[in-house]
């Protein structure tokens, strides 16, 4: 009875533990879109902590948020917002657009 009992602790104690690893504060960055573009066109975050990009769509038309290289795609109704939640990231340059309208971009900088 004992062993289980130390073998459920374990077994609690381990999976609390990496679930406080898991559980890493996410940077946060806010991007609107007005007139179908990207306001700021630049993001920047730090790397290697998860990032919550909230998107504020001004427009009444709706938008997807796009990035081959961050693997996302979101559409955000007119007048909508939504938060997208991404993986830590290496540095680098991850670029992102409007994928119904593809003059909107801009690109997210993670140092």
């Amino acid at each position: 009875m004992r062993t289980a009992i130390a073998i459920a602790a374990a077994v609690f104690l381990l999976g609390a533990a990496s679930s406080g690893a898991q559980a890493q504060k996410a940077a946060s960055v806010t991007v609107s879109v007005k007139n179908h573009r990207f306001q700021p066109k630049e993001l920047h975050a730090p790397a290697n902590v998860p990032i919550a990009i909230h998107v504020k769509n001004l427009d009444s038309s709706r938008m997807e948020f796009e990035s081959v290289t961050l693997r996302v795609e979101k559409v955000i109704g007119g007048n909508g917002e939504a938060v997208i939640n991404i993986r830590p990231l290496s540095p680098g340059r991850y670029e992102f657009f409007d994928d119904f309208n593809q003059e909107a971009d801009g690109v997210l900088v993670v140092r």
